[in-house]
């Protein structure tokens, strides 16, 4: 059953990965179920004009919209980069502050541990009717997290989400993420049917790991510098696998 669980995953995420390289099909009748929601509805009056602006000073179109999100421990911050889909490079559109972390560096290993997740994800579901406002889950555990766990419980529900509060999420606040809430809709209803989500300890720079060189999690750290030094390079998405041991491979 865990062979039949990696190979799997390792197959979703590297789909994921290339998925920029597709035509989405448009949905945009997940926007008009999002908006029966009050927080919902909300958050869009409070930023659709907002965000639409913020999409043409950058050249993008709303029912285009790409998004990809990189967030870091050290910094404590998240960022939402965009691109009309599939068309070349990858701008900065916002950054919103961690407005708390929880846990150490390195990544999560079990239930209850209180760390943030390492790795290279994606939002798989949106809640709008969190217990935090509003709220973006990541699909965590990932064949990776679950190869590191081994017979534990590697635990789930990892959400970007409102408040100031966490135990292994990533706030930005209700603010924040009522306007990355409309952001993601907007993709989302574009056709982006999933939106990766690379979360580092920090800048993965050769000087920053040559710092670290006696930290336990430097071989895990390793094999995620690649995936962070591509993105820096060229502002596009390197494609992500899982191998068979656990560990990423960028492509």
């Amino acid at each position: 059953m865990r062979v039949f669980f990696l190979v799997a995953t390792v197959l979703l995420v590297a789909l994921a990965a290339r998925s920029s390289v597709r035509t989405p099909e448009p949905n945009p009748t997940f926007r008009a179920n999002q908006l029966q929601f009050p927080r919902v509805r909300a958050a869009y009056a409070a930023y659709e004009t907002a965000t639409g602006a913020l999409l043409r000073r950058n050249g993008l179109a709303p029912g285009r919209l790409e998004l990809f999100l990189r967030a870091f421990k050290v910094g404590r911050r998240v960022e939402v980069w965009g691109r009309n889909q599939g068309e070349g490079q990858f701008v900065l559109l916002r950054t919103f502050r961690l407005a708390g972390t929880s846990g150490t560096l390195g990544p999560k290993q079990r239930a209850h541990d209180g760390q943030i997740p390492e790795g290279f994800y994606t939002i798989n579901r949106f809640n709008p009717d969190s217990r935090f406002h509003l709220s973006l889950g990541l699909d965590y555990p990932n064949a990776a997290d679950q190869f590191r766990a081994g017979p534990q419980d590697p635990g789930n529900d990892i959400f970007i989400h409102g408040s100031h509060e966490t135990i292994g999420c990533l706030p930005i606040t209700d603010e924040g993420i009522r306007e990355l809430y409309v952001l993601a809709v907007e993709a989302r209803s574009a056709g982006q049917a999933s939106i990766p989500v690379h979360i580092f300890p920090f800048e993965l720079t050769a000087d920053n790991l040559a710092r670290r060189m006696t930290s336990p999690h430097l071989a895990f750290w390793q094999q995620l510098a690649p995936g962070y030094e591509a993105f820096e390079a060229t502002h596009e998405l390197p494609s992500v696998t899982v191998t068979a041991a656990g560990a990423y491979a960028v492509h």
